[in-house]
């Protein structure tokens, strides 16, 4: 034991990286411990599912899930294989599994896609994106956007995950919480904001779309990943360089919020034998004089020109309120006179927040808007974080226009945060 002690004090330097190394390896080790728990304990929970008792004339739910392998630095396919995939296989749905392979194709396949009854979503919020613009492109999409849509999070950024499930540190449990909130079957309606060029076809977006000088300087920072985390900051700062101070004009005309109507009840009544509806209609047309069609009155549209540093087009997703009373999207309209100072540390926020609005902006709500810029304009839009060239583009609000399955415990908090 002696000579032990004796050659660890003697060659200090290799006892204390070994010791290091061990300490890493042993924390590593427990970690990989613990996510297998974690897996476990989900996938005892899907089998419960899929031990339930089913009719035999009843078929079995399909799902159709679009995973992007892609997404999370390529990361993403072997993130699904070993924590989602079996919770699906357990739970008892017939799960087809649709790859894309490139960029754009999930638009391509949702056009072929047949009956089906749950979309899954296996990705970013890119995924999210093209997944949403196939399904409400299709001819029937009236149909189609009533399919229950799950979304399990594996890209860099999943704007939706801090709507539907609990904040978590662990990658694991919060891939898990996701796939498993898609069997428990609550869902709560999302906004969602179509976006159509002049010539293009429309784009949809849950999150919202951004211009401006905040999201050109953000798409740069993986540039400086050699500045670790200083990068977000120096991003920013050499892009203040450029021609300073940074202005966007453009012309923009919006209508304002719109009353909510009330929510449909999932189950129809059944419809009444053929004597009831013919005797209704009967009376309907011997009972009420025919009136002369009004004039439909003309929409107020309010028209603002602009000079800004960034302009946010965004849905009320982030901030869902299951029972307010009117329908609106929040248009921020950041001042131009920011110092470069504070370019620097708002771009900071940003990052972690893209729809941030800060104080000293103008705040509108609307329920549509048309957005004009000045020919020759350069640069690009932001939709839901996938860039498109910048172009004069028609903004819409399809109010509540599809159901995302989420964690029971956060439709829960949003109904109880409405209460209060």
């Amino acid at each position: 034991m002696a000579k032990v002690v004796a050659a660890l004090r003697n060659h200090w330097k290799k006892s204390t990286f070994g010791a290091c190394l061990l300490g890493w390896g042993g924390h590593w080790l427990y970690g990989k411990h613990c996510d297998n728990l974690v897996r476990r304990a989900a996938c005892q929970e899907a089998q419960a599912f899929g031990n339930q008792l089913i009719p035999a004339t009843m078929p079995l739910k399909k799902a159709t899930v679009f995973l992007n392998p892609a997404a999370c630095k390529g990361k993403a396919g072997n993130l699904f294989e070993k924590n989602a995939a079996p919770i699906l296989h357990l739970s008892g749905l017939d799960v087809t599994i649709v790859k894309t392979d490139y960029e754009g194709q999930a638009k391509k396949l949702l056009e072929l896609m047949e009956n089906t009854d749950l979309i899954i979503i296996a990705g970013g919020d890119g995924t999210v994106q093209e997944v949403i613009t196939g399904l409400l492109r299709r001819a029937d999409e009236a149909a189609f956007s009533k399919i229950p849509i799950g979304f399990i999070p594996l890209g860099k950024t999943c704007t939706l995950s801090h709507t539907l499930y609990p904040e978590s540190n662990n990658q694991v449990q919060h891939i898990t919480n996701a796939t498993l909130a898609i069997l428990k079957g609550e869902t709560v309606p999302l906004d969602v904001l179509q976006i159509k060029g002049e010539k293009e076809q429309p784009v949809f977006a849950v999150s919202g779309l951004r211009w401006g000088s905040y999201r050109d300087a953000g798409v740069k920072v993986s540039k400086y990943w050699y500045l670790g985390p200083l990068k977000t900051k120096a991003a920013h700062f050499f892009s203040t360089f450029k021609e300073w101070p940074q202005k966007h004009q453009a012309a923009l005309m919006y209508l304002g919020p719109t009353e909510r109507p009330p929510e449909e009840p999932e189950e129809k009544p059944s419809r009444p034998p053929l004597y009831v509806r013919l005797y209704r209609r009967l009376r309907l047309y011997w009972s009420s004089p025919k009136e002369s069609p009004q004039e439909a009155t003309p929409e107020d549209w309010e028209e603002l020109k602009l000079s800004t540093i960034e302009l946010s087009i965004a849905t009320r997703n982030r901030q869902l309120d299951l029972t307010r009373t009117e329908d609106f999207m929040d248009i921020c309209i950041e001042a131009d006179t920011v110092s470069k100072g504070q370019f620097v540390h708002r771009g900071s926020q940003k990052m972690r927040d893209p729809h941030t609005c800060p104080e000293g902006s103008q705040c509108i709500q609307a329920s549509r808007c048309i957005l004009q810029l000045p020919e020759g304009t350069e640069g690009s839009f932001g939709i839901d974080n996938e860039e498109y060239e910048a172009m004069p583009v028609e903004v819409k609000l399809l109010p509540r226009k599809l159901r995302f399955f989420c964690d029971p415990r956060m439709r829960e908090q949003m109904l109880h945060a409405a209460v209060q």
